[in-house]
């Protein structure tokens, strides 16, 4: 991974168009050619990417550009479309590579790692007739959580999470859209449950069809938290 701190403005262009006026950002080149900007606060996404496949070439600024005073220019160009930002940088103040290793992956917390368990034990918790088919149902782009089906025999695929947003949204589409590719599995459809799920996320999964249900973590370890309460 490369990171260089420069002051810099940077250009989207392709299916949209994005301007970052002049400032002093993080930029970041990672080994499968993304490029991410960030700034040093506001939010810990970045301001502006590009996913990969994607290449980068550093040209020298030319005259118009350097009358801005621009020294370097990054042109990174996305392989499969138009898109491509375009950086050019006036001051570096850091620039540094750092090698990284193979990283093994996001490994589920306690509490995620329990609902799925738990969930799996208390199948009916999704309606009477629920049987489970397994978990960690394996995709060709990943696992999903909880694999039934409902009482017609049709299949049901789960996508777990602690606190459900649209990410958790989209996750559960990208399955969905590959399982019913399959005729082993299809019709498939969607289940997605969270302690807590955001209105925005609820909404999304209810145009797509999907069904949400809240989990309670304590009602499904056994835990009665009644001598607690005030009324």
């Amino acid at each position: 991974m490369r990171l260089v701190i420069a002051k810099c403005s940077v250009d989207y262009e392709g299916r949209l168009r994005a301007h970052l006026p002049l400032a002093t950002r993080l930029l970041l080149v990672k080994a499968d050619g993304s490029v991410l900007i960030h700034s040093d606060g506001g939010s810990y996404k970045p301001l502006n990417w590009m996913s990969p496949p994607a290449t980068l070439r550093v040209l020298p600024a030319d005259e118009d550009e350097a009358q801005a005073g621009a020294k370097d220019v990054w042109h990174v160009q996305h392989a499969k479309s138009d898109d491509r930002l375009v950086i050019r940088i006036h001051e570096t103040l850091h620039d540094s590579s750092h090698e990284l290793g193979i990283d093994p992956g996001l490994i589920k917390d306690g509490v995620e790692a329990d609902l799925q368990r738990l969930l799996a034990d208390q199948i009916d918790l999704l309606g009477d007739g629920f049987t489970l088919v397994r978990r960690e149902y394996m995709t060709a782009i990943g696992p999903v959580d909880i694999l039934a089906r409902d009482p017609q025999g049709a299949t049901v695929a789960i996508e777990l999470k602690r606190r459900g947003d649209i990410d958790g949204v989209e996750q559960l589409t990208r399955y969905l859209e590959l399982m019913n590719r399959d005729p082993r599995l299809a019709p498939v459809r969607g289940v997605f449950a969270a302690q807590q799920i955001k209105p925005q996320a609820r909404t999304l999964a209810t145009d797509r069809g999907i069904q949400c249900l809240t989990l309670d973590y304590d009602a499904m370890r056994g835990v009665d938290d009644s001598a607690a309460r005030l009324f």
